[in-house]
């Protein structure tokens, strides 16, 4: 498990440094997802080579156990943004109203590239079928 989240985080951290040195516009975090999911679907495509490189729990299912664990606590980590909105209330008064847009706006674009994405990512990851 210590295995995993090593590589979990060395992939945020090589997402961060890119996005850093290169000024782009996607945060660190999304390019590291980018590089982790590359990182499985070469382990899974060669996992004769895989097996025989790479430690024991980035091929044995640990890996995807361990992101598993991570999304199911993944509340946990919406505690402090809403201890600080609490502690805003004013604004919130203030801007209710445009943040209430921008947030329904924001959720509604989310849902639609997390949709082209999967489904981009589904085909491209999908076995090919012979005739």
């Amino acid at each position: 498990m210590i295995v995993s989240f090593t590589l979990i985080l060395l992939a945020q951290l090589v997402g961060e440094v890119l996005a850093r040195a290169t000024a782009l516009s996607v945060p660190g975090p999304v390019i590291g997802m980018a590089l982790l999911l590359l990182f499985m679907v070469l382990r899974d495509r060669w996992s004769g080579i895989a097996s025989r490189v790479l430690a024991a729990p980035l091929v044995d299912g640990t890996l995807e156990r361990s992101g598993k664990g991570l999304l199911a606590h993944l509340s946990l980590m919406f505690i402090p943004a809403g201890a600080g909105i609490v502690g805003r209330l004013d604004v919130l008064e203030a801007h209710g109203v445009a943040l209430a847009c921008v947030v329904v706006v924001s959720t509604l674009a989310t849902l639609t590239a997390t949709a082209l994405t999967f489904v981009a990512v589904k085909r491209w990851v999908a076995p090919v079928r012979e005739p």
